[in-house]
């Protein structure tokens, strides 16, 4: 293999840093390496596969699409294009949608939608946020290891507290175009917002006249045990963004709003070449018709909360946080516990110097969390050895 990744270092942009792994294959919550072995997957390529690796339903309708139609533009009508915007209006109860291909694409539409229609400028955003990173994505993105070195970027954007009622009042006012928030924190490590946080901003939505935002890049889908973070918390954004989960893995996005936002966008105020071609939106509607017939969103419920029982026993673990199959664990020494995982067949992602981040796909069953958990103990076990 190091053959491999000295190929990819001479013909790659050294954008990212890798693990000494080079992925071959997956079947539902597994991946395989080029010598077979094989490791449980709580990363779901950082929360993308929602129904699992190689699906069979899925890959069929893709491959169905792609010998009828693969791209033909925005200028002419797709039925599955259609079909998959009607589909998110039942899902989530906002009225229009716009299609992209990732999740920072969903977020630059947003905030140009947002400006458009307020005739206002200044973003408030939250310490810890991610959006993406594009320039306008980034400039409501928090962290300024991702901002520094390419500013300047949109302005004015401020940074309030994350659950911190007082800095968000500090924040807001009548220039405000629009908070976005990330309900439940996820490259941060998997932080909900409070119940009383998230009611604060629609109520000073109301005094100022600003949109609400929500980024539910990570959260959608069944991430959290509901359709929406949106569902938990009982309040309507002006804007939705979504993508990861949507398509398991095929590059899909969505911007939704409701009809209110929609009088005020014309034509010609943002536009995508392939954003909601044919072969996206059928692996979307594919997804998401395999999440309901399997009860996707509920097996996420059960088993989030036998994966957070679990880690709760688990005497090095120091805290747990989230909802569904979006969790958060404080190790303590996360790097080390990782190195541990995968040299025992289980991917995770370590969002920080202490925190490990579980997302697997939607389909793992309890035999797989016991699996996880049983090795994680193992590595306390071998410490104390």
């Amino acid at each position: 293999m190091n053959d491999w990744f000295e190929r990819e270092k001479r013909v790659f942009i050294q954008f990212f840093n890798r693990y000494p792994l080079m992925i071959e294959r997956g079947e539902g919550c597994w991946l395989y390496d080029a010598e077979n072995k094989r490791f449980l997957d709580l990363v779901a390529g950082i929360a993308c596969i929602s129904v699992g690796h190689g699906n069979e339903y899925v890959n069929s309708r893709i491959k169905e699409q792609l010998d009828r139609l693969v791209h033909v533009s925005n200028l002419f009508y797709t039925r599955p294009q259609i079909e998959l915007a009607e589909k998110l209006k039942t899902l989530t109860a906002l009225d229009r949608f716009f299609f992209t291909n990732s999740g920072t694409e969903s977020v630059e539409g947003a905030l140009k939608i947002a400006r458009k229609v307020t005739g206002k400028k200044r973003f408030v955003s939250f310490v810890n946020d991610f959006h993406g990173r594009t320039m306008g994505a980034l400039s409501v993105t928090w962290k300024e290891k991702f901002r520094k070195p390419f500013e300047p970027l949109i302005s004015p954007v401020e940074f309030a507290k994350f659950n911190s009622i007082e800095s968000l009042e500090d924040a807001v006012d009548k220039d405000t175009t629009a908070v976005i928030v990330e309900l439940i924190q996820g490259e941060a490590g998997v932080f909900p917002a409070r119940r009383d946080f998230v009611k604060r901003i629609f109520e000073l939505k109301d005094e100022f006249e600003f949109l609400v935002i929500f980024d539910e890049i990570q959260t959608g889908f069944g991430r959290v045990g509901e359709w929406f973070a949106k569902d938990i918390y009982g309040f309507q954004p002006d804007i939705i963004t979504l993508a990861k989960s949507m398509g398991n893995g095929f590059p899909v996005g969505a911007i939704g709003i409701s009809e209110e936002i929609h009088g005020g966008i014309e034509s010609g105020d943002h536009g995508s070449t392939f954003g909601g071609n044919p072969l996206a939106c059928t692996a979307s509607l594919a997804t998401i018709e395999y999440i309901e017939k399997k009860n996707l969103v509920e097996n996420s419920r059960k088993m989030g909360e036998r994966f957070r029982k679990g880690l709760e026993k688990l005497d090095f673990v120091r805290e747990v946080r989230g909802h569904g199959l979006m969790i958060g664990v404080d190790v303590g020494d996360a790097k080390s516990l990782h190195e541990h995982l995968m040299k025992n067949g289980i991917l995770v992602n370590a969002t920080s110097e202490r925190d490990i981040r579980i997302i697997p796909p939607l389909t793992i069953s309890s035999d797989e969390v016991d699996f996880a958990l049983r090795v994680m103990e193992s590595w306390k076990s071998k410490e104390n050895q």
